[in-house]
């Protein structure tokens, strides 16, 4: 992991997993809410804290690497102890670099104990339930990593945005009222915290871009042939809320982020420096599990003895 601008790439290479993980939780902390009551929008940036040029790629590169090494040997772990489970949301404004971030930072974990869920629009199924249902349906199994590529924070961002998407999700209309942003935003602290006391850990990364940045990448995104299918219109028309989005960010933060359950806002004008942000965050967490390989009874352990030994005598 990055600690400072004087790293080196040999130096990252002579780490131990032991000194890679402790450099990572402490990186990810730079970036970690907590407790989220006097949180602040404004005190975070969306440019790292360390001025990254084309002549630290390398460097770059390479800490990323140890990362994913990092993340893959502790999934590995946390598989094998099957206690459990790892939940990573992630919320962005579009063009932030949720896809890319996913991509990279989960390919170096075993594909069977990682699952990634994208949130649409909901269908006229999930619209007949309640707004936890359809996310609740598709959380990680124990000794498992899900990703949550957006989630039920939706329907505090989009749906709070625009308004006229929660008069068509079939509430009795008495129960829309002026309090129902803070109810909901009450609800997901309280089924966070459910999930943790029952052995899903929740952390939440909002992938923190600028509006200038959004605005270069969408252009990138026209020019560039081979992203034009990346290009939605409707992204545009999106552009022109938002400050409502940003206060919307702001609260949704401050009443849900929890030393349990936290917030990790991450500079995200830097793809590849928000990619080692998250892996860190990923790894931070893995280790507060206190995971350990299963240890076999004395009895077990005899019973392996002899299956050894039936294997070396064989004809």
């Amino acid at each position: 992991m990055i600690h400072n601008q004087e790293d080196s790439v040999s130096e990252l290479k002579k780490l131990s997993d032991e000194e890679l993980i402790g450099r990572a939780k402490k990186f990810a902390k730079k970036y970690c809410v907590g407790e989220g009551k006097n949180f602040k929008l404004k005190n975070f940036s969306t440019i790292p804290k360390m001025n990254l040029g084309p002549e630290d790629k390398p460097l770059v590169k390479e800490a990323l690497e140890q990362g994913v090494s990092a993340l893959s040997t502790l999934q590995e772990i946390l598989y094998a102890q099957d206690k459990w489970s790892l939940l990573v949301i992630i919320q962005a404004m579009d063009a932030a670099g949720k896809d890319g971030a996913i991509k990279h930072v989960m390919s170096g974990v075993n594909p069977q104990g990682c699952h990634v869920t994208s949130f649409k629009a909901p269908s006229a199924e999930e619209l007949d339930h309640d707004f936890l249902w359809r996310c609740n349906r598709a959380l990680p199994e124990r000794g498992r990593i899900g990703i949550f590529n957006r989630s039920y924070y939706e329907e505090v961002l989009v749906v709070r945005v625009h308004e006229a998407i929660l008069h068509n999700q079939k509430l009795p209309p008495q129960l829309i009222t002026k309090k129902i942003w803070e109810e909901r935003l009450e609800d997901i602290r309280n089924y966070e915290k459910y999930l943790d006391r029952n052995g899903t850990k929740v952390i939440k990364i909002f992938l923190h871009v600028s509006k200038e940045e959004q605005k270069r990448r969408f252009i990138e995104r026209i020019d560039q042939q081979d992203k034009n299918w990346k290009f939605n219109s409707g992204d545009i028309k999106e552009r022109n809320h938002w400050d409502t989005y940003m206060r919307a960010y702001e609260e949704m933060i401050r009443k849900t982020s929890t030393k349990k359950s936290p917030w990790y806002v991450v500079p995200a004008d830097n793809k590849s420096y928000a990619r080692i942000a998250i892996a860190a965050a990923m790894i931070k967490a893995l280790d507060e599990m206190n995971l350990a390989y299963p240890t076999l009874a004395p009895e077990e352990m005899a019973q392996l003895m002899e299956m050894k030994e039936v294997l070396l005598h064989e004809k």
